[in-house]
């Protein structure tokens, strides 16, 4: 095996498109803790990043007999890299993750260590096991976590130190717990709708993780009124006969669901559209975007939230306009919201409809790119929309190296 094959073995093991889902995750904690990002932020995203490549060569060795029956095709079963191999990097890779985040202080020290003991925790045990999706999300709640502590420090640092400096983290933590929960729900979908990705998986699970995700995005977003406005089912919109299976959901058990937590508001000759009501507010705006998600994918889903705010919160683009810090704010929030939804909700919604291997991996791999824009959103609900922005940079560039190395 030649030099260059051997480091697109090690690419494919570390899952290198799914890297970069990673760094939001200590941005997005640093916003929800009310700091910028410094120095020891970096340190945070440097800690992350080998906490999850560990993960992945971890999670490649621990499945080692079930992917030569499954994925022989993976680095491990196929000869490409020696199992010890896997294993030590695991091992120098947690090492490292755990160093770097000593170095931005012991109270992210112990957020890391609590990280690293929860990965090997459920690529050893309590992967095939119902704790499964609860232990990945738990992960990914304490990365977000990981850099709201580092980050605080880093804050702290410069007019007080020791038992100051740690109360401040502490304080950031508790302020970042909302943001790190909500990642939480979303990885414990993806997770959970993995379990059955190469076999095939269940309808059920497809739906509920869809619903999780209208209900993060509408969360995220800030249309609180979307929840709130479920129309008549006579009432709801009922998309064209050309959206094909899409359509043929309308009217029916899962679609009055998927419509409810969209918040699809009457759309008759006499439906109210005062101030206030749903279809003339950021939730509204954003249920449309919802809408164009099941029926126009990525660019429907921003425009709709983006247009839905146009519709609902004038004065937010006025004020944006202006040059109004809030403005900004909720405009990165709507579209980081509709990006969100599209790029989770449309390949969910497929897997839902027919859930082949083929699809379900899809969603899964959906679900894993979503991370970026959910962190994103997350970042500007917590008034951070230059963070939001800067990660939305990094979306084509996972999609784009995913066509090259799948994410799952």
């Amino acid at each position: 095996m030649t030099g260059r094959q051997g480091l697109g073995a090690w690419a494919e093991l570390l899952r290198i498109s799914a890297l970069f889902t990673v760094p939001g995750d200590a941005l997005a904690g640093a916003a929800a803790a009310g700091v910028r990002p410094g120095p020891r932020t970096a340190l945070a995203v440097g800690s992350s990043l080998c906490l999850y490549s560990a993960g992945m060569a971890l999670n490649d060795w621990a499945d080692r007999e079930e992917d030569a029956v499954e994925r022989p095709g993976r680095p491990i079963p196929s000869g490409r890299i020696r199992p010890g191999a896997a294993l030590a990097a695991a091992g120098a890779l947690t090492a490292a993750g755990v160093a770097l985040a000593a170095c931005a202080g012991r109270r992210p020290a112990a957020v890391a260590g609590a990280l690293a003991g929860t990965v090997w925790a459920y690529d050893l045990g309590l992967k095939h096991t119902p704790a499964g999706p609860a232990a990945m999300a738990a992960a990914r709640s304490l990365d977000l976590l990981l850099g709201a502590a580092a980050s605080s420090g880093a804050a702290s640092s410069a007019a007080a130190s020791g038992a100051a400096a740690s109360g401040a983290a502490g304080a950031g933590l508790r302020r970042a717990l909302a943001s790190a929960g909500m990642l939480g729900v979303h990885t414990y979908a993806v997770t959970a709708v993995s379990r059955r990705e190469t076999q095939g998986g269940a309808p059920a699970t497809a739906l509920a993780a869809l619903a999780g995700t209208a209900v993060l995005a509408v969360l995220t977003g800030g249309g609180s009124g979307v929840l709130c406005a479920v129309a008549p089912a006579a009432s709801r919109p009922r998309l064209p006969a050309e959206h094909g299976p899409v359509a043929a959901l309308a009217g029916r058990g899962p679609a009055d669901v998927l419509w409810a937590l969209a918040g699809a508001a009457p759309a008759g000759p006499g439906a109210d559209r005062s101030p206030g009501t749903a279809r003339d507010t950021a939730g509204g705006a954003l249920a449309a975007g919802l809408r164009l998600v099941a029926a126009g994918g990525l660019a429907g889903g921003i425009v709709g939230g983006l247009r839905a705010l146009a519709a609902g919160d004038r004065g937010g683009l006025r004020a944006l306009a202006a040059g109004d810090r809030g403005g900004l704010r909720a405009v990165a929030g709507a579209a980081m919201a509709g990006m969100y939804a599209a790029t989770a909700g449309r390949p969910l919604l497929h897997a839902a409809l027919n859930p082949s291997p083929p699809l379900t991996q899809r969603a899964v791999g959906g679900g894993i790119r979503a991370m970026i824009p959910l962190q994103a959103a997350l970042a500007a609900r917590a008034g951070s929309p230059g963070t939001a922005l800067a990660l939305a940079g990094l979306v084509p560039v996972a999609r784009r190296l995913a066509r090259k190395v799948s994410p799952t």
